[in-house]
């Protein structure tokens, strides 16, 4: 029963990103009643897990560890550029996505979600460049983050419980 229960709230939470990056390529929003949800089913995972992959602690650290980050970049880019860089939503996204992935995990994801987000900006500038007919300009493209986070986090907790998610599969079979 538990196992079902942690399989549907890895469902929810890969859902619960398609809807953000959804709305974030749309809107340059992330809105809380998306994000929160995504947050909580992560304690809940790992509680079904019965803390196998991350026991409460490294779920605090990773959380913290996410945000924080994000949030020291977010900063550091309002100060440089004079206007938000970033979102508050994306700083959310990262801590939540730390509460699933823990500290080791969020790290890797920002670094895969930022990797993803740069595929994501040089395409897109080249199909403005071809629409438009102007020069490539890259210094102050604007585009959303969130969903090369969702990315990052998707790939790096696809990686972490495949196994899990396998397992419950297999035992569902006949």
């Amino acid at each position: 029963m538990l196992d079902l229960v942690s399989l549907l709230c890895l469902l929810g939470g890969v859902l619960l990103l398609m809807i953000l990056s959804v709305i974030d390529l749309k809107t340059f929003l992330l809105p809380n009643i998306y994000v929160a949800p995504f947050a909580l089913l992560a304690p809940l995972f790992h509680f079904t897990t019965n803390f196998y992959y991350l026991d409460p602690q490294g779920i605090i650290l990773g959380g913290s560890l996410g945000f924080l980050i994000l949030y020291v970049i977010r900063a550091a880019g309002n100060k440089y550029y004079g206007q938000d860089s970033l979102g508050l939503g994306d700083v959310k996204l990262l801590g939540a996505g730390g509460l699933w992935l823990g500290y080791e995990g969020v790290l890797m994801a920002m670094t895969l979600g930022a990797f993803a987000g740069l595929i994501h900006g040089l395409i897109y500038a080249v199909i403005i460049k071809i629409k438009t007919g102007n020069p490539l300009n890259i210094r102050r493209l604007i585009i959303p983050a969130g969903p090369g986070f969702a990315i990052g986090i998707v790939l790096v907790g696809g990686w972490l419980y495949q196994g899990h998610v396998m397992a419950i599969i297999y035992d569902l079979l006949p």
